[in-house]
Formats: C-alpha cells, structure tokens, sequence
C-alpha cells in the first residue's frame, strides 16, 4: 500500500494531528539542527530536544482537541435531534466567532423542532379526540385493505371493539362495497351496530408516509326522514288547498242543480242554470287535472341527456319563441356547454316567458345575453316588469301570483339547473326597475 492510500484511510483525527505536526516540522527540525551542530552541553542538548519534542507533540494535540471536541459536541447535539430530545443545548467559549454562530444556529434549529413537534403532537391529540368523539364512523384501511385506524363511533357500528377492529379486512367487515363504490353515495343496509340510511364518503390519506383509504360513514336516517316528513307535510298542504279550491265549488254548485232538479214543477229557466253549473263544474274538473298533469310533469323530469349546445343558437331559438315583445339580445363570448337541448331551451323560454309577461304590465323591454364568469357559463334576462314583492316563495311548488299560473315553471326551470350542475336565481334589479334571471352552468 502507497503512502498516499495509508493518508486516504486515515481518520478526521488522524489528518488533524499530521497536518500539526506537518505544520511544526520546518520549525522543530530547525532547532534541533541548530542545537546538535553547535557546540552545547549534552545535558542541554537533551534538555532542550525533550522541550522541543513535547512542545510540538503537545501543541499537534491541542490543535487536535480544539477541532475534535466542537464536531463531537455538534455530532451529539444532532444525535440527540434526531432522537427527538430537543431540550439539550450547545455553547461556546466565544459565541462571536464562527463556531459560536454555528452553535447558534443548531441551538435555533433544536427550538424551532421543538416547537413544531409540540405543535404536532397537540394538532395529532386534537384530532384523534375529535375523531374519537365524532358522532360519525371513520374507517381507515391500508393498501391491502386492513383496518388501521377505527374511532368509538365505527366500534358502535360494528359492534366491537378496537382491538377485535383492527387487523380485519373490509370484507371481513363488510365494508367492501364501501372500498369499491363511488366516492360518495348512499346505502341501505345493515350493520352489525344498526340498520337504515347510510353516507358514504371516501377519500385518500398519508399518516407517517403510508397511504391509507379513508371512509366516513354516517347515518341520514333521521335526517332523510326528517327532511320527508316536511316534504310530505309541504305536499299535503298544497294538495289540500287545490283539492279544496275545486271541490269546495263543484259541491256547492252540484248541491243547488241537485235542489233545482228536486223542485215540482220545475222552474222555466231550469236548464240555463243547469247548462251554467255543468259548465262551472266543467271548468274547475279542468282545472284540477291540469294541476295533477303539472305535479306529475314535476315529479317525473328524467335525468338531463348531455351533448354540446351552442349557447348562442339555444337562445337564439327561445328568443324566437316569445313574439309579444321584442327581446335584446346582448351577445357574449362564443361558449359551448355540456347539456340538454330541450330541457335548457325550456328553462330559457320559461324565462323569457316571465319576463315578457312582467314587462307588458309596465310597457317595459326585455333583454337577455351571457357571460364568462370563471369556469362558470351565466345566462340573464333582464325586464322593466314592477319586480318582486315576495321572493320567499318564488320556488314553492304551485305558488303563483298570475292569474291561471300553474306555479311550476320556476321550480321546473330549477331543478333543470340543478341536474345539469348549475343554480338558478331570481332577484330585483339594483340598475332600475325589474327582475333579473340568472342561470348559471358548468362551462
């Protein structure tokens, strides 16, 4: 092996030590030299080598201590970050000079750790209290699927405890069909803690750099009955008071023919009030009909069939529709949109519609037009009508403040928004008079 290679394998110590000595050689070689050519008294001689010697030897390792001892201090500060015992601290003699600002810094470093694992340690300990006390069931599963995290309402759920819990698969548990569907969907089924309605929500994770599948499941059955029973209560209300806005006539009118008919002898205009309330029976049985024919029509919208609409020519041919005031059409960006053909061009007619009746009780104009507002697609139609006086109900199934309105075109046109993602609104102008319709879409 060549002195070079020995110099490789020497240690940080070891390299610290030569280069002294390395430094005090020219020095030391001098004096002995000089000491044994000339003549001195060999007890000085020696005397003087044994000083020499000790003096270079001991400085080379003093020179050894002050650069040794610092990166072991700084190599057991680091060793005991890394550990997580952020509580020791270094120091040096002269806290100016450069190993002075690198104690400093890793001083700095061990607080700020500190600091962010307190800071840990209390977000982790809030979570897991709000996950343990949540009145909701979380799961969380690994990559093959077992179960590594289950909080007291999931235990409730499933009946067991953490420790039978965890270690299980999804389908040991039953939980497959949660692993396996969409995202976010509602099932009905039971659980070994209970049976109805239940939300599902999944979603991915990382705890400690693993990835894990988690699922949240909630129960909507009392919502969801809650929610029904307002419905129901909603539908009974207005069914209840068309039933009796039609039938509450009929009886009366069908009692006074029934009188009529009963009298001897009949009187001489018997059949002009026979002919009259036939005919008013007659209207109001229409009248209910056309009321049962819109709940169903409201009850029954199929889902919307998507395809690209040119925004343009969809409002181009419901503008075409409304003749008794002429429609503005301010012109936007050429957009194409992901809908229903029919459906949409209902919605926009069905605005128009409102719109031209409002303005022709004012003499005012319509105007209508779209806009980019992100990534979403905004068609409005203005009017000049007299505006709102009640927008509470304006999307209350068959409320209506136009004589023979059916009350469903807002909530039809509604829910036509909904199914295709957007919102539907209705306000008064803040411009001037009128109402302003706002339909907003996906883009």
């Amino acid at each position: 092996m060549t002195e070079i290679g020995k110099h490789k394998h020497l240690s940080y110590e070891g390299r610290v030590v030569l280069l002294a000595l390395l430094a005090g050689l020219p020095g030391s070689v001098t004096a002995l030299w000089i000491l044994w050519t000339r003549p001195f008294a060999p007890q000085a001689q020696w005397t003087l080598t044994v000083l020499i010697v000790g003096a270079w030897l001991g400085f080379a390792m003093a020179v050894r201590e002050r650069v040794v001892f610092p990166l072991q201090t700084l190599s057991n500060l680091l060793g005991a970050l890394r550990e997580g015992d952020f509580s020791v601290r270094g120091r040096s003699p002269r806290p100016d000079d450069a190993l002075g600002e690198v104690m400093r810094e890793v001083n700095t470093l061990g607080s700020t750790l500190r600091e962010q694992r307190l800071g840990a340690l209390e977000a982790s300990t809030l979570l897991r209290t709000v996950m343990r006390e949540i009145d909701v069931a979380v799961f969380a599963f690994d990559e093959r699927e077992r179960l590594r995290l289950v909080n007291r309402a999931g235990e409730r759920l499933m009946a067991a405890p953490t420790e039978r819990l965890l270690g299980q698969t999804a389908g040991e548990l039953n939980l497959q069909s949660c692993l396996d569907g969409p995202p976010q969907t509602t099932l009905q089924t039971a659980f070994p803690g209970g049976a109805g309605r239940w939300g599902v929500r999944r979603s991915k994770i990382r705890e400690r750099g693993l990835p894990l599948e988690l699922v949240v499941i909630s129960d909507l059955t009392q919502a969801l009955s809650e929610q029904e029973l307002q419905a129901w209560q909603r539908l009974v209300r207005v069914l209840g008071h068309e039933l009796n806005n039609s039938l509450a006539p009929i009886k009366s009118i069908a009692g006074s023919l029934e009188r009529i008919i009963g009298r001897e002898p009949l009187p001489d205009d018997w059949r002009d009030d026979m002919r009259r309330g036939l005919s008013v029976i007659t209207s109001r049985s229409e009248s209910l009909s056309r009321f049962i024919g819109a709940y169903a029509r409201l009850a029954k919208l199929p889902r919307p069939q998507l395809q690209p609409l040119d925004v343009a020519a969809c409002l181009g041919r419901a503008v075409s529709f409304e003749t008794r005031v002429v429609v503005k059409i301010q012109a936007g960006p050429d957009i194409t949109v992901q809908g229903d053909p029919d459906q949409l061009e209902q919605v926009l007619i069905n605005l128009l519609r409102n719109a031209a009746d409002a303005s022709l009780a004012t003499s005012g104009g319509v105007e209508t037009g779209w806009r980019r507002d992100g990534a979403l697609l905004e068609v409005w139609v203005k009017d000049e009508g007299p505006g709102l006086s009640n927008t509470a109900n304006l999307f209350v199934p068959f409320f209506t403040t136009k004589p023979g309105g059916s009350g469903i075109g807002l909530v039809l046109s509604r829910q036509i928004a909904e199914g295709h993602g957007g919102a539907l609104t209705l306000e008064n102008r803040g411009d001037g008079p009128g109402c302003i319709a706002r339909l907003r879409l996906p883009a």
